[in-house]
C-alpha cells in the first residue's frame, strides 16, 4: 500500500530528495560543488550544508537539549556531508514517531520564546528543505547540468520511493 500518512511522506521524501541533490552533484568537482551562485546560501555545497544545519537544529528542539553548534560552522567532505544530512532526517523520524504531532515545543531565540506544534515543526523544516533545494535546481542549471534529479513527492511516489 502506497504511503498515507503525511508526516511520514514528508520526512521520507525529506531525505530522498536530499539524496537526490548529493547525487547529482557528486560527478561534479570540488570547485564547482562550491561555486558561488546568486541563489540560496550561495552555493551548492553551502545550501546543503544550510539544509542538514537546520534538520538539526529542529531535532535538537524536538529531542529537548541544548543545541548544537551550527553546521555551517564546520567543513564536510561530500561524504560527511550527505552522512549528516541522513543522520539528521533518521533523527527527525526517530523524533516524530515517538511523540505526538500535537505536543508543544518551545525554544528560546533572540530573548524571545517561542512554541511549536511538533507537527508544525516537522512540517516547517521539510518545506524548508524543499524550498532550498528547488534553488539547489536552479543552480544545477546554472552550473551546466543537463538532467536534473528528481526531488518533488510526486517523483518520489511516481518512482515507487513511497511505497
Amino acid at each position: 500500500m502506497p504511503e498515507h500518512d503525511p508526516a511520514t511522506i514528508l520526512l521520507t521524501h525529506n531525505k530522498w530528495a536530499n539524496t537526490q541533490i548529493m547525487n547529482a552533484c557528486a560527478a561534479m568537482s570540488e570547485d564547482d560543488f562550491k561555486r558561488p551562485v546568486e541563489m540560496g546560501m550561495g552555493s551548492l555545497y553551502a545550501t546543503m550544508v544550510h539544509i542538514g544545519g537546520a534538520m538539526r537544529g529542529w531535532a535538537d528542539l524536538l529531542a529537548g537539549r541544548g543545541f548544537r553548534a551550527r553546521a555551517e560552522e564546520a567543513s564536510y567532505e561530500r561524504a560527511a556531508l550527505l552522512a549528516m544530512l541522513d543522520e539528521a532526517a533518521d533523527e527527525l523520524t526517530q523524533l516524530a514517531n515517538a511523540h505526538a504531532m500535537d505536543e508543544i515545543v518551545t525554544r528560546e531565540r533572540g530573548g524571545k520564546e517561542y512554541s511549536f506544534t511538533r507537527g508544525a515543526v516537522i512540517t516547517h523544516v521539510t518545506t524548508h528543505g524543499m524550498h532550498h533545494r528547488a534553488q539547489c535546481l536552479n543552480m544545477l542549471r546554472q552550473l551546466g547540468v543537463a538532467t536534473l534529479p528528481p526531488i518533488s513527492v510526486v517523483e518520489w511516489t511516481l518512482m515507487g520511493e513511497g511505497r
